[in-house]
């Protein structure tokens, strides 16, 4: 039998199997109000057999958000526009979360196909971004540091938000703490030059994180899957590493989290990453110590076979694509059948279940 299209259990959700779409910023949103583009883009993927699907990065402030056209939950009208996004997965077998996020001081960008580059101007539709420390992505903005206040703020935010997404019907709420945006800035050494409580040590510089955490989960409850996205190693010296990253998942799931989805790099423009074919599945495996700490693989996975092989070494628990469900929606099917693993079609598809 397939371990991918075994089925899963966290909490009180079962995902159908454990290949799963990962959150991909669409870009697409007006006011942090996703449209129509989001509706089809992520019911497209329960069609074609994603056991889960996470929802791109999603802003807990306005002041959070990559670019001005990312989507948000900091209102209720957000909140009401995701309910039949949510819901259309629903009627298609599927399993939704949300990636709750702040882009701190990679926050006011423009888009990746915009003609510009760098940090959005205030006359533009940006604004000020925030940081632990007034240190700028290159060839950014030079954020404000927070101050405790501040980052009160931020654990408030990431409540009220994960609130929303419940009501909105969200079945999974995933922490995003990589990728260089605000709650891994404050992980890496790299960007948090902090003398307070919220810096310095290991501990001190995981603070921020773990309060995430316990303040989702206290929404949450005991029966919503928590996930929390790292960036495992920062790919340049003297940064956020694998080691530190292992005992940040020990805590997190100490403080609720149910499962850590493992990636890597975007703190710094100067990182160095030897990308390749399932590049970070053993980081993935250094996170779950053994199998003492639930994860998930993702980097360049885009075969069945593959895949499959991941989870047989124990390198993970699930797996989360990407490019993959671009390239083909329907990557659930096609990956089941190339495994011999006997999964349902939705009916309307029927005629074309291979014999």
């Amino acid at each position: 039998m397939s371990i991918l299209f075994s089925p899963m259990t966290v909490r009180s959700r079962t995902f159908r199997n454990r290949l799963w779409v990962s959150p991909m910023c669409m870009y697409s949103a007006v006011d942090g109000v996703p449209q129509e583009w989001h509706h089809t883009h992520l019911a497209q993927f329960a069609s074609g057999g994603a056991g889960l699907i996470i929802a791109e990065a999603t802003a807990v402030v306005p002041e959070g958000r990559i670019s001005p056209r990312d989507t948000g939950l900091w209102s209720d009208e957000q909140r009401d526009a995701w309910a039949p996004i949510v819901r259309a997965v629903h009627d298609r077998g599927g399993l939704i979360g949300v990636q709750l996020a702040h882009a701190g001081r990679k926050a006011s960008t423009w888009w990746p196909w915009a003609p510009q580059r760098g940090s959005v101007p205030h006359e533009d539709g940006g604004w000020t971004t925030v940081a632990p420390s007034a240190l700028a992505f290159e060839g950014f903005a030079e954020p404000a540091a927070l101050d405790a206040a501040g980052i009160d703020a931020v654990v408030a935010a990431f409540a009220d938000a994960a609130r929303r997404a419940l009501d909105a019907g969200f079945d999974v709420l995933e922490i995003h703490a990589a990728h260089g945006y605000l709650l891994h800035q404050f992980l890496s050494p790299l960007s948090n030059r902090r003398d307070d409580d919220h810096g310095g040590s290991l501990e001190n510089r995981a603070r921020l994180t773990l309060r995430v955490i316990d303040a989702v989960r206290a929404v949450a409850g005991e029966d919503v899957p928590v996930f929390v996205r790292i960036s495992a190693t920062d790919h340049a010296e003297g940064g956020f590493d694998p080691e530190q990253a292992a005992q940040v998942g020990e805590w997190a799931v100490a403080h609720g989290a149910d499962l850590i989805d493992v990636s890597s790099g975007g703190l710094v423009a100067h990182q160095r990453i030897a990308v390749g074919p399932g590049y970070q599945v053993p980081l993935a495996s250094t996170v779950r110590q053994g199998g003492r700490i639930p994860t998930a693989a993702v980097g360049l996975i885009t075969a069945a076979e593959q895949a499959e092989q991941v989870l047989s070494e124990r390198s993970a628990d699930a797996i989360f694509a990407g490019r993959e469900w671009l390239r083909d929606p329907h990557f659930g099917l096609r990956a089941a059948h190339e495994l011999g693993a006997d999964v349902a079609w939705p009916p309307q598809y029927a005629r074309a279940v291979w014999r």
